[in-house]
């Protein structure tokens, strides 16, 4: 997929990762939807994306709340007229600790808008792409995801295995129904963003992922803008040979396309049960 001209939402456009898959988005050429909740940090993202070159239209949204999600949408179509890619960015990274200490709300606050904040996001989009039988899905992989577990952040981890399987299934469902439509995660990697930092910033955190810290004091991980270089290789290459597979930012996107047949008929890169 070429994004010159073309409209894509980005959810957690306000820092970090979000933040940079917008710019990125827009320097390509594309009208980008701007969501958040905070809408001083919306704010900040708006004069970038101008100055990258592209369209802005910035939204405060809560992933979680199924009116507001829906609002945006229509709101996104209203100024732009259609939606071709849709960047399920925003996460929630607060309950850090074992499961008998967790706070259950919390943890389930994590799980909330992480997997149920996309489902939200998805389903809004798809009336639209599906008529148009054209559009590409990508949700954020993380910790818990393709990777293992993450020890004292079940709530992150469990969320984002769960993500794994939604994105997969919904691209089996797209294909039955012969739709076009794409559907892709991404892992981006440890990167140091306000979240990750925040994990740290507790006697829990410190506790039980002070290899976190230990990574941000060694400078350990990816820059934002890696995931959003990544997105674009993966966008250039995407097929229906590759739909509901997850990769990495390091992925070489060169390889997995000469492969695609053969990732096809064997089901890689997607969430399985390892057997030796």
């Amino acid at each position: 997929m070429e994004l010159q001209g073309r409209t894509a939402i980005v959810t957690g456009a306000g820092t970090g990762v979000g933040r940079e898959l917008a710019r990125e988005f827009a320097r390509a050429g594309a009208k980008v939807v701007c969501c958040g909740r905070r809408e001083d940090l919306l704010a900040e993202t708006a004069p970038l994306i101008a100055k990258a070159g592209g369209t802005e239209l910035a939204v405060r949204t809560d992933v979680t709340d199924r009116a507001a999600v829906e609002q945006m949408v229509a709101q996104a179509l209203s100024r732009f007229g259609r939606i071709d890619l849709l960047f399920n960015n925003a996460g929630s990274f607060r309950s850090v600790a074992p499961v008998w200490e967790a706070d259950p709300q919390t943890w389930w606050g994590d799980v909330t808008t992480n997997l149920y904040g996309s489902l939200l996001c998805c389903r809004a989009v798809l009336p639209h792409m599906r008529a148009r039988n054209s559009g590409v899905i990508i949700n954020m992989d993380g910790g818990g995801g393709a990777h293992g577990p993450n020890i004292a952040g079940s709530g992150y981890g469990c969320s984002k295995a769960a993500l794994l399987r939604l994105s997969e299934g919904l691209a089996r469902e797209l294909e039955l129904d012969g739709s076009a439509v794409l559907v892709f995660c991404i892992n981006p990697g440890f990167v140091r963003t306000e979240m990750t930092e925040g994990i740290v910033s507790t006697p829990a955190g410190r506790k039980w992922q002070g290899f976190v810290k230990g990574w941000i004091d060694k400078g350990i991980g990816k820059r934002p803008g890696d995931c959003a270089k990544a997105t674009l290789r993966l966008l250039a290459i995407a097929g229906p040979e590759l739909n509901g597979c997850v990769f990495d930012v390091d992925t070489d996107f060169g390889e997995i396309a000469r492969r695609k047949q053969e990732i096809r008929e064997k089901r890689l890169f997607t969430l399985r049960l390892r057997q030796e």
